[in-house]
Order: C-alpha cells, then sequence, then structure tokens
C-alpha cells in the first residue's frame, strides 16, 4: 500500500474515532469519515493487544493491507477509514479475511457501485 494512501498520525485517528462513522461485523470494526482535500482514500489498521502477540498483529495488519490494496479500484474515494481487528479475524484463512472485509465495507456503502 502506497505511503500517500495511510493514514498515520493520532490527529487522523482522533479525527476518524470522533466524528465518524463506524459498521462491523464479528471479525472487524470499521470507522470512516469523508475526506474531501484528499485524491483517494486513506486507510489505518488498528489492532489491540488483547488479539494475541506482536507476530500476531503484524500478520493480520500486513493481510488487512494487502487486501485493501488488491480492492483499491473498488473503495470510494475522499474518504479516511480505520480498519479495527477483532479477536475472531485472528485464525481466519486470506479467503475468509478477504470476504469479512468486502462485508463491512459494502456494509457502511464504502464501496463503488459496480458498473451492472
Amino acid at each position: 500500500m502506497h505511503r500517500k494512501l495511510r493514514l498515520r498520525n493520532r490527529a487522523d485517528f482522533s479525527r476518524v474515532y470522533r466524528y465518524g462513522k463506524s459498521f462491523a461485523n464479528r471479525q472487524l470494526v470499521v470507522y470512516y469519515s469523508a475526506k474531501p482535500d484528499t485524491e483517494r482514500f486513506r486507510l489505518g489498521v488498528s489492532a489491540s493487544k488483547k488479539i494475541g502477540n506482536a507476530v500476531v498483529r503484524n500478520r493480520m495488519r500486513r493481510m488487512l493491507k494487502e487486501i485493501v490494496r488488491l480492492h483499491e479500484a473498488e473503495i470510494r474515494d475522499h474518504v479516511d477509514l480505520i480498519l479495527i481487528v477483532r479477536a475472531g479475524a485472528v485464525g481466519m484463512e486470506y479467503k475468509e479475511l478477504e470476504k469479512s472485509v468486502l462485508h463491512v465495507l459494502r456494509k457502511a456503502s464504502l464501496l463503488k457501485p459496480s458498473g451492472r
């Protein structure tokens, strides 16, 4: 995932948590907030110590970033989003996690309408 597409500083995370909306499923929570001055979307991933040690948390972060990278053309522009990993996501295979990410993004209306 490109550096410009990452949420990095605390102020951005706080703004999204405070003023954004959230949707969840058993594995993930997504917080999002409109950000008109960005050309694309920006992503932050949060994995607390509750879900496991550093190896587990970093693996989950890498998997989520890769899923979003592969589906970045489908995600709405001009939005900041934070994906929070829940304990239910830890033992999942890649394909299951991908389905879960797309489900929570669809639920939050963060996917572009398909051209059908």
